[in-house]
């Protein structure tokens, strides 16, 4: 790659002025919030839904300023990309904060927690997880294929689908499936996006132990993926899909357990072989 000529700075860096200046607002507004949160005992869960929105603006302008780089000087600002990544992060954790990371539970385990977020409506819900879906897409698209990021994101991805799943009310799903109720199609379409991540993150845990850790932690959690994808079948009366997980999950876990027998033999077997010094 040549050598940025000057004058492409300057023009690279007068346009990012005002967007830096954007996101130091929101980490201003960010620590002013966090010692609120601090202070009070009550309202926090949607102070943590606003703190994680402001994280996803801030992604959004990181992300900007990357493909201004990209365009005007011809590289990748990786420090930029970086930030967005942790950005992507910090609104996962807010939001884990509001509405836990529990991932295969009854919806009894956390329904406490959206009760006091009752004032935030299904539509505003829709809206906040799937513009947490776009940043996080978009950080991983500038990243590119082969990021040493690739398994990271599995994980960033599998949490994602906890707290999208954590944020639809099960309780009362099923009587607002109406077309009637109003949010109708909010719900609908948060429903669909439920399912798909779950999925995603199932499948995205098992290459990541067969393809790259070999760790039955990962096996673990791409089965309770697909057992949490189980429950809200269940809890949507759909036995079909519901008996079909079942019987994925029993062989994922048959073929774990397999695997952790085998190893266990391995070990037992080098330790009652050891290789001579050399």
């Amino acid at each position: 790659m040549g050598k940025i000529n000057e004058e492409a700075k300057r023009r690279y860096f007068e346009r990012i002025k005002e967007y830096k200046g954007t996101i130091d607002q929101i980490l201003k507004r960010e620590a002013s919030l966090l010692q609120v949160i601090r202070k009070e005992s009550t309202d926090n869960e949607s102070r943590r839904l606003t703190l994680a929105e402001e994280n996803m603006n801030m992604v959004s302008y990181l992300v900007l300023m990357n493909a201004l780089s990209v365009t005007l000087l011809g590289v990748r600002n990786e420090a930029f990309l970086n930030d967005a990544r942790k950005g992507c992060y910090k609104s996962i954790i807010y939001l884990e904060e509001a509405v836990t990371p529990l991932i295969d539970v009854p919806f009894s385990d956390y329904e406490e927690h959206l009760q006091r977020l009752a004032s935030f409506d299904d539509a505003s819900r829709y809206r906040l997880v799937r513009k947490l879906g776009l940043a996080i897409q978009s950080v991983v698209d500038d990243f590119g294929d082969n990021s040493k990021w690739k398994w990271s994101f599995v994980e960033l991805g599998g949490r994602y689908a906890i707290v999208t799943k954590n944020l639809l009310n099960l309780k009362t799903l099923v009587a607002g499936m109406d077309p009637r109720v109003p949010g109708y199609e909010e719900r609908t379409a948060h429903l669909t996006l439920v399912k798909r991540l779950l999925q995603q993150a199932a499948d995205g845990y098992r290459q990541k132990y067969e393809l790259s850790t070999l760790r039955i932690d990962d096996f673990k959690l791409a089965i309770s993926y697909l057992s949490a994808l189980r429950r809200v079948h269940m809890v949507l009366s759909e036995a079909e899909d519901a008996d079909s997980l079942r019987k994925k999950v029993e062989v994922w876990r048959a073929k774990m357990e397999t695997d952790l027998r085998k190893r266990e033999q391995g070990a037992r077997e080098d330790k009652s072989n050891p290789q001579p010094k050399r």
